[in-house]
């Protein structure tokens, strides 16, 4: 007696790695948005002086680098264990 793996139990991976891309798309855009708002925040809490905004703003800014960073590692993990499994 036999047993061995039922390699077509998976039929959806493309389906993941499609709703794992658009997931990214979204994030990136976000955190290219806030980017943006947290950049002039810091700009303009710098220029006049009011350091509680210019500290928000810089928060907002190395939040939205890490966010992307870490989106990036997520998708890219995600099809690198699809990847792996496939070779299973």
């Amino acid at each position: 007696m036999g047993v061995f793996p039922d390699f077509e139990g998976l039929s959806g991976i493309e389906d993941l790695r499609e709703v794992a891309g658009a997931l990214l798309m979204f994030v990136l855009i976000v955190a290219v948005l806030m980017l943006i708002v947290s950049g002039i925040c810091w700009a303009i809490g710098s220029s006049n002086g009011n350091y509680q905004l210019a500290h928000r703003g810089r928060a907002g800014v190395f939040v939205s680098f890490a966010g992307a960073i870490l989106a990036g590692a997520g998708v890219a993990w995600l099809n690198w264990l699809i990847t792996i499994g496939n070779q299973l």
